[in-house]
Parts: structure tokens; sequence; C-alpha cells
């Protein structure tokens, strides 16, 4: 990873006012070098600062669900591929939008995964647009500002970090699930 930083540093720095435009296109292509999304915030934070660093990978990943959103609704052997992946990790299973930003919190859930649900809960192209800005908001702060802490975190502060967001997780979707049933009950007593 240092390496990686140190590279990264060097064509950044050779590349003068053209280095954050770089930046955003290797949040595009970041998925054909295997770097995971944390990799990459991190470096923006190290280049460019919190705040830059930060605008930047919001811009990268907002670009990337949006290429996200075109290769599903364009490609279908990708959408089947996404789909075989979301069966294999959350077989049977339904999350809510909440849920899906939560994922996107910890930092090596398949990206293109989480937009597929984002694609399947949305009524229309902008309404997917709007969950996913949203849900990159955290991501992009959290990584750049706290990415390097994080990565450098003893093992077991690591699991009680992912057993914290494992939780809240668990909790929205339980409190999701008891909400849908109630919404149920209410409709087929309206019905009656």
């Amino acid at each position: 990873m240092d390496q990686f930083d140190q590279s990264l540093e060097t064509l950044i720095e050779g590349a003068g006012w053209l280095a954050p435009l770089l930046f955003v296109l290797l949040h595009l292509f970041r998925p054909f070098f295997f770097l995971p999304v944390i990799v990459v915030c991190i470096a923006g934070g190290v280049l460019f600062g919190f705040i830059k660093g930060t605008l930047l990978s919001f811009i990268g990943l907002s670009l990337m669900s949006l290429v996200s959103y075109l290769l599903v609704i364009k490609f279908p052997k990708f959408r089947n591929k996404i789909t075989r992946l979301k069966e294999k990790m959350f077989p049977g299973q339904t999350i809510s939008v909440s849920q899906v930003m939560i994922l996107r919190i910890m930092p090596f859930v398949h990206f293109h995964l989480l937009s597929l649900y984002l694609i399947d809960m949305a009524k229309s192209f902008k309404e997917y647009m709007y969950y996913s800005l949203l849900g990159l908001i955290m991501p992009a702060i959290l990584y750049t500002a706290f990415g390097n802490v994080i990565t450098e975190l003893p093992w077991y502060l690591t699991a009680i970090l992912f057993l914290f967001l494992g939780g809240i997780y668990l909790y929205i979707g339980k409190f999701n699930k008891t909400r849908n049933e109630e919404n149920l009950v209410n409709l087929k007593k309206r019905n009656l």
C-alpha cells in the first residue's frame, strides 16, 4: 500500500492541474485495478487533504454509481453476474435503503452489488441516484479522514467496528420488517 501511495503521489504531483481529474478517473477505473474503495479514498486524503480529497472521492464514487446503473441496465450478462453474487451473499433476503447505506460504509462489500440493490428498490433513475449519492457521503468522508486509522487499527478493534456496523445493519432490518408487517396488517384492515 505504501508503494501504491508513493506511485500515486508521484503521478499526481507530475499531473499539475490535471491531478483532480486523474484522481476522479482513478475511482472509475478502480475495479480494473482490483483496488478497494478505501485505498483510493485514503490516497485522496493524503494527496489532496481532507476537504478536497473528500469532495473528489464523492465525485468519483458518484460517477461510479452512474456507471453501475448503466452497466446493470444496458448489459444483462453483467446484471446476471451481480444477481448471482447477490444470491450468494444475501440468499432470499431483501434489505432496505438504510441497510445499503450501512453496508456502503463497510470497506469490502462489493460496490456494484449494493448498486443493484438500490436499482431494484428505486422506482426511477432519479430516485436511484438520490439514494446512491446519499449513501456515498459517509464513505467518502470516513475513508478519506479516518481510512488510514481504520486500516492500522489492531485486529480486535477492527472486529469490534465491524460488529458494531453489523449490529446496526441487523437492527435496521428488524425495524423495517416490523414496520412492513404493520403496514400489511393495516392495509388488510382497510380492505375489509
